[in-house]
This record gives C-alpha cells, sequence and structure tokens, in this order.
C-alpha cells in the first residue's frame, strides 16, 4: 500500500473523531472522538516511519516507539475521563456534557 492510502485512513479517522467530538451528544462520545484523533496520530507515525526508512532499522523503530507512547497516554487519560465520567453522572445523572450546571448560581 502506498503512503497516500494510509493518510487517507488517517484523515477518514481524524474527521470522524472531530465530528463525534464536536456532536457533543454523550460525554462517552467525546471520549471516542478523542480516541479516534490519537489513533490517527498513531496511524500517521507508524506510515511515516516505514516511508522514511523502507528496509526497516531504526527510523522505522522511532515511529512504533512514538505511537506506542500515544497509546500509554491514551489508555492513561481514558482512565482518568471515564472516573470523570462515572462520578459526573453519580452526581447529575446525566452523561450529557452541556447538562450539568452546578456552578451556574
Amino acid at each position: 500500500m502506498s503512503l497516500g492510502a494510509y493518510l487517507a485512513v488517517a484523515t477518514a479517522l481524524f474527521v470522524l473523531g472531530l465530528a463525534m467530538m464536536i456532536a457533543r451528544r454523550n460525554l462517552l462520545y467525546v471520549l471516542m472522538g478523542i480516541e479516534l484523533i490519537l489513533n490517527a496520530a498513531n496511524l500517521n507515525f507508524v506510515a511515516f516511519a516505514r516511508y522514511a526508512a523502507p528496509a526497516g532499522g531504526e527510523a522505522a523503530l522511532r515511529g512504533q516507539v512514538f505511537a506506542l507512547i500515544v497509546i500509554l497516554l491514551a489508555v492513561a487519560e481514558a482512565a482518568v475521563a471515564l472516573a470523570i465520567v462515572l462520578h459526573a453522572y453519580s452526581l447529575f445523572d446525566t452523561v450529557r456534557p452541556e447538562e450539568p450546571d452546578l456552578l451556574r448560581e
């Protein structure tokens, strides 16, 4: 596959994630949108590293290491965000981002 195919898939993932974040119907959709955007970045890291050094080597490994770091950050972000969502649900009985208005008094 060519680099353009990888970039097209990464662009589609990014646009889909951005659309999920903008729609904001549910906090879980926002989190899934963030994860899709991070996956698009991972695909770009690995694709550019592969085409920078097609025979393997240090340059190809760098893209995989960056992707692994992004995955680890995404896992930590998802754990903290899910804890916040669960706490917000227990306080407000909703997961819609526009409904909790505790500070608007």
